[in-house]
């Protein structure tokens, strides 16, 4: 099986797709072949230059270097990687039904891009979490650097480990002439242990994932749109208190969007290869590769949503997109897009902050945490 981001074993179904419909690399009509690849490569390009640009634009600019852009960094990474290595080949191997890039590379297909489609939805998780306690528990100790780096380690790790058994028993084979790149899973007698890893699988990195966010942005939005930031009956801060409340919101609804996107473009696909185990004729269709084209399309193009996301909801980033396409004729960055970059918080305002810390403490109320998003200094 070449590496689909799923765990799931795709090319043991194109090996029996191949086996019954006689498909081969001519079998797709050329108009086809060249819709398609027009499809892939434009989620390719979108996805590596949105992903890298959020990339440059948290690493080049001190003041963005936080605790959550950095895992938005971790995130824009495994999304690059993603789309640069699992969409690109795949899309080959898929439409043409042969596997062209030899044995080392088939065991790298199969460890690799899985691992970095596992690394994105932790670290969207790692982001829910990191909000959580900065928005309802503000007043607990945040990550420091060095937790923040173990953490995003962490995250590899338990990545790398879930795509492992794929690499290990990633082999190469020929079928009808034709050269393959699949998992040959060892015999237990039902063929229940690829069912097994997949649902592991799928619940470890798509069902428990998805929950553990779905409570934590919950109780955030309760938090921030139903506890009132004042005291006795009047604003804390001020009109500042309430713009950076509003880009807390604005940064949650972002993030809400991006996890639902993901669920979305993920969901038919796990689908699609569940109803494979328990239904054993579906990939002898003579549609099956039409169908699987599209469905690994928009499981792919996750990769490319999120830079989009933050640069419509987030006013930081989109100043930062400004930025860095300023060369393009359609693009006119403003004065004061270079100053959302690099501004910082005043002195007083966070003098101010911690002389009310207990005061807000005592009633329960939100107080602003320092994030890159409403303007604050917290640094890794």
């Amino acid at each position: 099986m070449t590496a689909n981001g799923t765990g799931t074993d795709t090319n043991d179904s194109w090996a029996l797709a191949s086996h019954a419909t006689g498909l081969t690399a001519f079998s797709m009509g050329g108009w086809q072949l060249a819709l398609w690849a027009t499809a892939y490569l434009a989620l390719v390009l979108v996805a590596v230059t949105g992903n890298a640009t959020v990339i440059w634009i948290v690493l080049a600019h001190p003041q963005m270097r936080t605790v959550t852009n950095y895992f938005i960094v971790n995130l824009a990474l495994s999304d690059l990687c993603t789309a640069t290595f699992n969409t690109a080949f795949n899309f080959v191997y898929a439409s043409h039904n042969v596997w062209y890039f030899g044995r080392a590379f088939c065991y790298f297909q199969n460890l690799f891009p899985i691992t970095a489609v596992f690394v994105s939805i932790y670290s969207m998780t790692a982001i829910a979490a990191e909000r959580y306690m900065a928005i309802v528990h503000p007043f607990q100790p945040r990550l420091s650097a060095l937790a923040t780096r173990a953490v995003i380690a962490g995250i590899w790790l338990v990545a790398l480990a879930l795509a492992f058994p794929q690499c290990l028993y990633s082999t190469i084979t020929q079928d009808q002439g034709a050269t393959k790149c699949l998992v040959a899973w060892p015999e237990d007698g039902g063929g229940k242990t690829p069912l097994l890893y997949h649902l592991v699988v799928i619940a470890a990195i798509y069902v428990l994932p998805l929950l553990a966010m779905l409570a934590a942005y919950s109780v955030i939005g309760f938090t921030l749109w139903k506890r009132p930031v004042a005291v006795a009956g009047r604003q804390v801060h001020g009109a500042a208190s309430w713009r950076r409340l509003r880009a807390k919101k604005k940064f949650v609804k972002a993030m809400v969007l991006a996890v639902g996107t993901f669920a979305v473009c993920w969901l038919p696909y796990h689908l699609y290869f569940l109803l494979g185990h328990f239904q054993d004729g579906i990939y002898r269709h003579g549609f099956i590769q039409q169908l699987y084209l599209a469905l690994f399309w928009l499981a792919m193009s996750s990769t490319m949503h999120n830079p989009i996301i933050y640069c419509c909801l987030n006013r930081r980033f989109r100043s930062g997109f400004r930025l860095a396409f300023h060369c393009c004729p359609w693009v006119t960055p403003r004065e004061e897009d270079k100053m959302e970059l690099t501004h910082t918080a005043s002195v007083s305002l966070r003098a101010t902050r911690r002389s009310t810390k207990e005061i807000f403490f005592m009633v329960g109320a939100v107080v602003p945490s320092e994030t890159p998003q409403d303007g604050g200094p917290t640094k890794l």
